[in-house]
């Protein structure tokens, strides 16, 4: 399942998604969200040194449009759907064959955890024009390099993303300077074959199925990518910002699970800069949301953020200034920290219905259920990017 680009042109020594080695940056605080001078020169949209071919090859499979007008825009389905022609061809880069050989190594949890060590997980698609903020505010975290361990999966992809991330491997392990390399850098490809146009992604209808395959994701890589890290941080791959002190921060709570509150910038009608929360899925029962989940049927599903569907659940930005540290049935995937011993217990991202919740919302109430907590901090604040 390797998206098998082609380079335009010699590839640079530090690719083009990387930013540059920099000094200290302001905005170190724990979650301030002014704007610093290294992020802010960090565009949104990359151009990538790679392009689409009129041949994908996809782990030894080759994907080949029928007709030379343009690409599919969604290979895999289409190649389901007969629009491309599917053929064997047995060739393996050797890239390929590292990321068939992370898909098969299971991870084994007999392991002793190495004291402070931290694993960072994304899943991500189609996320190129994002990786060079994304490895931007990585390398700004105070936290030392040789205790942390990053992976990807990459799903259905079909923009630049994984040929990125492969070329990020290479110079981070390779050619960085060693205060810049990784414990330990993977990146894993599964294709779940599932296409929802992005203007359908927050509809209510869509969101059962698509939580549910976010669900299966998130559960492929951190049962592969999992080694004797003591502590996993899932991190979504279009984060704006966050502070670089943050995962001492969080980890100082000594929480099982525990989450930061993620707002979005807007323009506002008269051109100023608007906060609002970002991840409705982080949020506290109360009396009325227990009253109506009382009424539900076994299988009715709830999800946060639609006017058709009020659950009376308390989210994040509902707190009081002096409630700092709050407990919580329900925790988004944003930047989400854990003690890696809440999934080596056995708790997942549910893809069925766990009292009414699927993915990080249902891996919340599954972790209560075994015992473990989930908190939140209402006034520590991270940004995600519009969409």
């Amino acid at each position: 399942m390797i998206d098998q680009t082609r380079p335009v042109a010699r590839a640079p020594a530090q690719p083009a998604c990387l930013p540059r080695p920099a000094g200290a940056a302001d905005g170190e605080s724990g979650g301030d969200l002014r704007s610093n001078s290294t992020l802010a020169n960090t565009p949104h949209g990359i151009t990538s040194q790679y392009r689409l071919t009129k041949h994908i090859e996809v782990l030894g499979n080759d994907y080949r449009p029928k007709t030379a007008a343009s690409m599919p825009s969604w290979l895999p389905k289409a190649a389901l759907d007969g629009n491309v022609e599917v053929s064997k061809n047995g060739r393996l880069t050797e890239d390929s064959r590292q990321i068939l050989a992370n898909n098969r190594a299971v991870a084994s949890y007999t392991q002793e955890p190495d004291s402070d060590s931290l694993l960072i997980l994304t899943p991500i698609k189609n996320n190129a024009k994002h990786l060079a903020r994304y490895f931007a505010l990585i390398d700004r975290l105070k936290y030392p390099r040789d205790k942390i361990s990053i992976a990807f999966l990459v799903s259905d992809s079909t923009d630049d993303t994984q040929q990125m991330l492969i070329e990020s491997r290479q110079w981070y392990q390779e050619k960085a300077p060693e205060e810049l390399r990784f414990r330990r850098f993977d990146i894993y490809r599964q294709d779940f074959f599932y296409s929802l146009p992005r203007d359908q992604r927050h509809l209510r209808e869509k969101q059962r199925e698509r939580r549910i395959m976010m669900a299966r994701a998130r559960n492929y890589l951190w049962t592969r990518a999992l080694g004797d890290e003591q502590w996993v941080l899932w991190i979504d791959g279009d984060l704006e910002f966050y502070p670089p002190n943050i995962v001492r921060d969080l980890m100082a709570y000594d929480k099982d699970v525990i989450v930061p509150n993620c707002l979005v910038r807007k323009r506002g009608d008269k051109g100023q800069w608007k906060h609002t929360v970002y991840d409705r899925n982080a949020w506290q029962e109360t009396d009325a949301s227990r009253a109506m989940i009382a009424n539900l049927k076994e299988d009715d599903f709830l999800v946060e953020g639609y006017q058709s569907l009020k659950t009376h659940r308390k989210y994040l930005d509902n707190f009081k200034k002096n409630e700092t540290l709050v407990p919580l049935d329900g925790v988004g995937g944003t930047f989400t920290l854990l003690k890696a011993h809440v999934h080596r217990s056995g708790v997942g991202f549910p893809a069925w219905l766990f009292q009414h919740q699927v993915e990080t919302e249902g891996f919340a109430k599954l972790a209560k259920a075994n015992g473990f907590g989930c908190f939140g901090l209402p006034f520590y604040y991270i940004r995600h990017v519009v969409g």
